[in-house]
C-alpha cells in the first residue's frame, strides 16, 4: 500500500468517523438518560439530512454561505420538531414496558418515517454540495483533499465532544440530566421533572443524529435507506463503546472509521463486515463494551 492510499484512507476514515460519532453519541446519550434503545434514530439523520438538502437549496441563490447556517438550522428544525413531537407521542407511553417491546415499538416508529420520508421527498436523489464547493481543497503530503470533509467535519466533532462533557459535568441542566440517569426514582423524590429532562435529553440526542446528517448532506446523494445504514453502523459504535458512553463513542467512531476506510483500499468487498466483526471480537471480550462498567440491576 503506497503513502497515496494511507493518507487517504486517513482521511477517509476521519471524515467518516465524525459523523458516525455525531449520531452514535446522540444514540448514546438517549440510551444513557431514558434507558431505551431507539431503532427510528436513524430516520432522524436521514430527516436532518434531507432537510439540509432542502434548506440548501432554497437559500443558494440568494447566497451561497447561507448553505452553512441552513446545515445547522435543519439539525436544530429536525431535533425540535420531529425529535419532540417522537418522545412525547410515540415513546413516552412505552417507558414502562419491557425492552423487547420498547425495540418492536420503535422500530415500527422507524418504518413509518421512512415511508413518510419518501412521500415528503421522494425517491429520486437529492445533492446539494454548495458547502463542500465553498471552501477549498487542501494538500497532505501531496493528496488532494477537500477542507469540509477532513477539516470541519473533525473540527464539529470534536467541538460537540466537549461542549456536550462541558454541559452534563459543569451545569445545572447537565447535572439534572445526570442525576436523572443515576437514578430516576431519587431525582424524582427530591422534585426533578424526569419527564421532563426525558424530553429535553431526547431533542438533544435527536438533534445530534440529524446534524450527522446535515453535514453529511453536502458530501453524498441522499436516497431511501440511508438512515438504515447509519443506525446499522451508530448501534455498532455505541455497541463497541458501551451504551451511555460519550467518550468512548468518540474513540470507536474513529477506531471504526479508519478501519473501515482502510478496508475500502484494501479489500472493498469485506467493507459491511469490518465494523461488526470489531464489534463482535469487543463484545466477546468485554460484553459492556471497551468503555462500559458493570451496574448494579434494581429489582
Amino acid at each position: 500500500m503506497d503513502s497515496t492510499i494511507v493518507i487517504l484512507a486517513i482521511c477517509d476514515g476521519i471524515s467518516y468517523a465524525a459523523l458516525v460519532f455525531l449520531v452514535s453519541v446522540g444514540l448514546s446519550l438517549i440510551f444513557g438518560v431514558l434507558r431505551i434503545v431507539n431503532v427510528a434514530h436513524g430516520s432522524l439523520y436521514a430527516y436532518g439530512a434531507y432537510m439540509a438538502a432542502t434548506l440548501s437549496l432554497l437559500v443558494a441563490p440568494i447566497s451561497p454561505w447561507l448553505t452553512f447556517p441552513a446545515l445547522l438550522v435543519a439539525s436544530v428544525l429536525v431535533g425540535a420538531i420531529v425529535g419532540g413531537l417522537m418522545e412525547r407521542f410515540l415513546l413516552r407511553p412505552v417507558y414502562h414496558l419491557e425492552e423487547v417491546l420498547q425495540l418492536l415499538i420503535t422500530f415500527a416508529v422507524f418504518m413509518i418515517m421512512d415511508n413518510l420520508q419518501r412521500m415528503i421527498w421522494g425517491v429520486q436523489p437529492i445533492f446539494a454540495a454548495e458547502p463542500v464547493k465553498l471552501l477549498p481543497n487542501i494538500s497532505i503530503l501531496g493528496v488532494n483533499y477537500t477542507s469540509y470533509q477532513v477539516l470541519l467535519l473533525p473540527l464539529v466533532a470534536v467541538i460537540t465532544l466537549f461542549g456536550l462533557r462541558y454541559f452534563l459535568r459543569y451545569t445545572l441542566a447537565g447535572s439534572i440530566i445526570m442525576a436523572v440517569t443515576e437514578d430516576r426514582e431519587a431525582a424524582t423524590a427530591i422534585g426533578i421533572d424526569a419527564r421532563r429532562v426525558f424530553l429535553i435529553t431526547f431533542i438533544i440526542g435527536a438533534s445530534l443524529a440529524a446534524l450527522g446528517g446535515a453535514l453529511a448532506s453536502p458530501t453524498t446523494s441522499l436516497v431511501p435507506g440511508m438512515g438504515t445504514d447509519m443506525i446499522v453502523l451508530s448501534f455498532a459504535v455505541a455497541a463497541t463503546a458501551g451504551l451511555g458512553q460519550i467518550e468512548g463513542a468518540a474513540v470507536t467512531a474513529l477506531m471504526i472509521g479508519l478501519a473501515r476506510a482502510f478496508i475500502i483500499y484494501i479489500q472493498p468487498e469485506l467493507e459491511v463486515l469490518v465494523p461488526y466483526l470489531i464489534m463482535m471480537l469487543v463484545l466477546l471480550i468485554r460484553p459492556m463494551g471497551l468503555f462500559g462498567v458493570n451496574r448494579v440491576r434494581k429489582i
